[in-house]
């Protein structure tokens, strides 16, 4: 009998695409990750205050790398039913074999997991009910007269071709209409399983829960968030006291100078009174935040400001003002060189069947364990890039002309009616300063995947829009092969800027898909774009913050009936 093995990931993945109650394939065997409650200790900690604070957490920590026995990241089998490719039935896997064997012992075939699953918007899951979908009911269901087969007629791969049966002798039904939303109302409501919290873990549920194909992606949608470390926290010193901020943060302050004294400490540069202030310093930084606080104002403060290469070790911020180039300072207020950042990323929870948004009620993320969160798993990675904003004057100018105010007037229509229709929450107002940010950020990922050389799926956006902010960051903070090279952040150069940004624009001048592309008035998922397509501004969605929503080149450089409207439709002109 062959034993089953899985497969290894990488730590990043295990935040990112194979987190808690994910599936995870392995050859013809199907596991879910476990709960934080089942996990060891984790590897080391990854310290960020201000990601922390904002999910009000104490810290994170590296999901384990499984160095040794007992150090890797609990997985259960799920599904539980399988199929035997040989013999056709279809039950659960102890009906073939053992626990931990993946063969059928009659036919000596490798057995197959279920291809369906059964999941709610609430982020349950649980197994198809190859019964109830045959019998109409549970009635049965644990006798010895009732043995399932599943059959494939061979003339389609449509679900209509696959034919299920049962040795009672009721008719056989196929498989088609499972996938319809409405398929189990009639039927049963969502049973509440969470079986990466335990297998009895359930809680109540009127959901009407949906068939989805195990590897389909909407079984599983990480909720993510994300912080650059900026200064002070990105600075050796606080670095040092990283690791012991759980002590440092409750000590009395006539006791603080005493205690940082008695430490044993890393060798470091540092003078008590140094360390001291730091930690009084982070308590005053800390205390002035809320939590779930938006991060992004003070990153962009802190890339406004820059901070230059200080000569010492630990140093994870560096970003340096750059040239603009003539050509582009009258539409551009600022860019510089970001020659080094730390991202963390953590995870802290998830949704299956849609993806986390505005409109994703709370009770709809999945929790990553039974009793509160002590801790999150989460990766911290290394990167370089360039930041840029635009010039404030013009683009308030900008913003209240007819062309932007109507380019915005169209997506926020397709949002009212979709929040009626739907009977959804109101998404904030559409802003045409988001729109141009965003559309620009995208076209530029574009561009610097071809001059940097860069694959357009290491590189990513934070956007970075609001009343007083008007800026990008295209950074790459990858751990794989196509990391920190330093090919992004050369290009804050004015010479290579400016041919990235006109490249860009170029590009985005004509489509392969126009005029259907330009004339859109509602594209994309949910009809949440204007004039964008794959031809021209969407890119992979690991790159992009918002799922490739939120994007109307028209924005950049106008449309055919109105080719002035565009933010840069005049440098457009000139050239």
């Amino acid at each position: 009998m062959s034993q089953i093995r899985t497969p290894d990931a990488r730590r990043s993945q295990v935040v990112t695409t194979y987190g808690v109650g994910s599936l995870f394939p392995a050859q013809n065997a199907s596991f879910m990750v476990m709960g934080l409650d089942d996990w060891p200790d984790g590897g080391p900690d990854v310290n960020e205050p201000r990601l922390a604070r904002a999910l009000r957490v104490p810290g994170f920590r590296q999901p384990p790398a499984g160095e040794s026995k007992g150090r890797d990241v609990p997985v259960i089998r799920f599904p539980e039913i399988h199929f035997c490719p040989v013999c056709r039935r279809l039950g659960p896997v102890w009906t073939f074999c053992a626990w931990n064997e993946n063969e059928c012992r009659t036919c000596v075939a490798e057995l197959v997991p279920s291809r369906f699953v059964l999941c709610c918007g609430r982020g349950h899951i649980d197994e198809f009910p190859y019964h109830l979908w045959l019998h109409g009911s549970f009635d049965g269901i644990r006798e010895s007269g009732h043995q399932l087969h599943l059959d494939a007629q061979g003339r389609s791969s449509s679900l209509g071709d696959i034919r299920l049966s049962c040795s009672c002798g009721t008719t056989p039904v196929s498989m088609e209409g499972a996938f319809a939303a409405d398929a189990f109302r009639n039927l049963r409501s969502c049973s509440g399983r969470r079986p990466w919290l335990g297998a009895d873990s359930r809680e109540d549920c009127t959901e009407t829960p949906r068939t989805l194909q195990r590897g389909s992606s909407n079984v599983w949608f990480p909720v993510v968030r994300s912080a650059i470390s900026i200064p002070p926290w990105s600075e050796g010193v606080h670095r040092l006291l990283d690791r012991h901020w759980p002590v440092l943060s409750a000590v009395p302050e006539d006791s603080l100078r005493d205690t940082l004294s008695g430490m044993v400490l890393p060798r470091h540069p540092f003078t008590i009174d140094e360390l001291t202030e730091a930690v009084l310093h982070r308590r005053a930084a800390l205390g002035e935040d809320e939590p779930d606080q938006d991060l992004l104002p003070a990153e962009y403060k802190a890339l406004l400001v820059g901070r230059p290469e200080g000569g010492g070790k630990g140093q994870d911020f560096v970003c340096e003002p750059a040239e603009i180039d003539p050509e582009l300072s009258p539409y551009l207020g600022q860019t510089s060189r970001v020659s080094r950042l730390r991202e963390v990323r953590a995870l802290s929870g998830f949704t299956r069947v849609l993806p986390i948004s505005h409109e994703t009620p709370a009770d709809h993320v999945a929790h990553l364990r039974r009793d509160g969160t002590s801790w999150l798993p989460a990766v911290d990675v290394l990167g370089e890039g360039v930041f840029l904003t635009l010039d404030v004057e013009r683009l308030r100018e900008w913003e209240q002309c007819d062309f932007a105010r109507a380019r915005a007037a169209l997506l926020q229509a397709t949002l009212d009616r979709r929040s009626q229709d739907q009977r959804l929450a109101q998404w904030p107002r559409v802003e045409v300063r988001d729109l141009l940010l965003h559309s620009l950020a995208h076209a530029l990922i574009e561009q610097l995947s071809l001059d940097a050389g860069y694959p357009s799926a290491s590189l990513r956006e934070r956007v970075y829009c609001g009343e007083d902010m008007a800026g990008i960051l295209i950074y790459t903070a990858t751990s794989d092969a196509a990391g920190s090279l330093g090919g992004v952040a050369a290009h804050a150069d004015k010479d290579r800027l400016a041919h990235a940004v006109l490249g860009a624009l170029a590009r985005l001048s004509w489509c392969s898909s126009d005029p259907v592309c330009v004339e859109s008035v509602g594209s994309g998922a949910d009809a949440l774009n204007l004039a964008a397509c794959h031809a021209c501004l969407l890119i992979p969605e690991t790159s992009c913050e918002r799922n490739n929503t939120f994007l109307d080149r028209a924005t950049l450089i106008g449309t055919p009936e109105e080719p002035e409207g565009g933010y840069f439709s005049e440098l457009l002109a000139r050239r």
